[in-house]
């Protein structure tokens, strides 16, 4: 036989393929008739375990584990085809559609915000991008963001979630865990650091440099110029280093912080632009104890945990997949007092109010050991 014998031959048991596939999905559809008639749910764990090891055994041999992957991913696609004849409603939909009904149709312009650090920080600057005329309160931490908001004393909080140099800033992450709080909408900021000192100071004078930690690794190529003749201290703020840098009696320091902190502490700018990327942008999350979801919401975050097991993953992605659902970001996160196990942490780009997404919501709150959502918002870019 030839090479196109044997495409023949695949082509022959492609179109009987076809067509019990359209014959299975057709019970598909009766069962979900069912099971909408008789308040069953959606999905039989059991009845899929027993199913793959019966595959399993059937298949044998070297194709054992493709059967269980091609199985895995036609149970997906069954169950998908199922969720839209059946219309089913998790309390997480309810909860969600509640809030699109009821949260105000524009975004507030005038808001009580919390930011970490102090006048000129990036957090502020996003604050300003996020609300026309932001009322900002100032904390040293993170944790002190959270706080204002739990405690009613700030509506809102602006975050600093991810950079496109140094990565994420877990500890938000942590801290959205343990507040359960939610993101209302979210702003990328280009991120210029700045190299400033006293007046009458040059860069030769210099003999230490603060700023922080995200900011000296987003300028490691730069701070190397300098040797082992100037030290590099972390601070809390690279806002809260141009102003030690102002208050200081020294005129051998520097702080690495943006330009508007020149006219706020009466610095001047030694050098520009001294990041080692020239696209360096940090994402900012506007975060709230309620959940508010605006016109226009097409992003969502979610965190979850899957089975410790071989496919649990895969699994959680295939769902994603079949739904046509894309992932902008996908992050680990290690779980506190369990050892060498893991949150993961998405952000998905599809409509609030498509079928697609409502169908994911019920899906994964299923198949996942714990689920968490973390909102539905809308990115300025």
């Amino acid at each position: 036989m030839g090479l196109q014998d044997y495409r023949q031959q695949i082509d022959k048991v492609d179109d009987e393929l076809l067509r019990l596939f359209k014959e299975r999905m057709e019970a598909c559809r009766q069962i979900s008739q069912f099971k909408k008639d008789h308040g069953l749910p959606l999905l039989d764990a059991a009845r899929e375990r027993e199913k793959l090891a019966d595959i399993g055994e059937k298949a044998g041999g070297e194709l054992r584990s493709y059967a269980h992957i091609f199985y895995t991913t036609l149970f997906e696609l069954s169950r998908a085809y199922q969720w839209g004849f059946l219309n089913a409603e998790s309390d997480l939909n309810r909860i969600i559609n509640d809030a699109v009904e009821h949260t105000d149709r524009l975004f507030p312009q005038h808001a009580l915000a919390a930011c970490q650090g102090v006048e000129g920080a990036y957090s502020q600057i996003a604050c300003d991008r996020l609300f026309a005329d932001p009322n900002i309160l100032y904390f040293t931490g993170f944790d002190g963001v959270f706080s204002a908001i739990r405690d009613g004393l700030c509506q809102y909080g602006v975050l600093p979630l991810e950079n496109s140099t140094a990565g994420s800033v877990n500890m938000i992450y942590d801290l959205m865990m343990r507040y359960s709080f939610k993101i209302v909408r979210s702003v990328r900021l280009k991120i210029d650091h700045n190299l400033l000192a006293k007046a009458g100071v040059k860069k030769e004078n210099i003999r230490e440099i603060f700023s922080h930690e995200q900011a000296i690794q987003q300028c490691a190529g730069y701070l190397k110029e300098f040797g082992k003749s100037v030290k590099i201290t972390t601070v809390a703020n690279t806002a809260e280093a141009a102003k030690m840098v102002a208050e200081s009696e020294r005129n051998d320091i520097a702080a690495l912080s943006s330009r508007a902190c020149c006219d706020l502490y009466n610095l001047k700018c030694v050098e520009s632009s001294v990041q080692d990327r020239g696209n360096n942008y940090t994402r900012f999350i506007c975060i709230s104890k309620n959940l508010e979801i605006y016109p226009g919401a097409d992003h969502t975050s979610i965190m979850l945990t899957t089975a410790h097991k071989p496919g649990s993953l895969y699994k959680v992605l295939g769902q994603i997949f079949t739904l046509g659902v894309n992932i902008v970001k996908l992050e680990s996160r290690p779980i506190p007092d369990r050892d060498f196990e893991f949150m993961f942490y998405f952000d998905l780009e599809t409509s609030v109010y498509s079928k697609e997404f409502s169908q994911l919501m019920c899906e994964l709150e299923n198949i996942c050991e714990e689920f968490h959502y973390l909102g539905s918002y809308t990115e300025i870019v």
